[in-house]
């Protein structure tokens, strides 16, 4: 289907929101074949977007951790003062 200018679909929002020259080059020119700068694009997308997931990983490794450690030094008070 093509696309519709009076209307923007969910994935076109999704994809405006993560990249907007995505869209644009879509939109633009679908049949275009690919060159060096758009694998280079996706190539750069995907690295960064590995990196934020490392990211959110080790913080929620972090959050567990401390909860960890506070439900120790809380329990360890409990049990000196029994």
């Amino acid at each position: 289907m093509p696309p519709d200018d009076d209307w923007a679909s969910a994935t076109d929002l999704a994809e405006y929101s993560y990249c907007p020259r995505s869209l644009y080059y879509r939109r633009t020119a679908p049949d275009a074949p690919d060159t060096r700068a758009a694998a280079r694009g996706r190539r750069d997308h995907a690295h960064a977007l590995a990196a934020e997931r490392r990211r959110a990983g080790s913080s929620a490794v972090y959050w567990a951790a401390l909860l960890a450690g506070v439900t120790l030094v809380l329990a360890a008070a409990v049990l000196l003062h029994l």
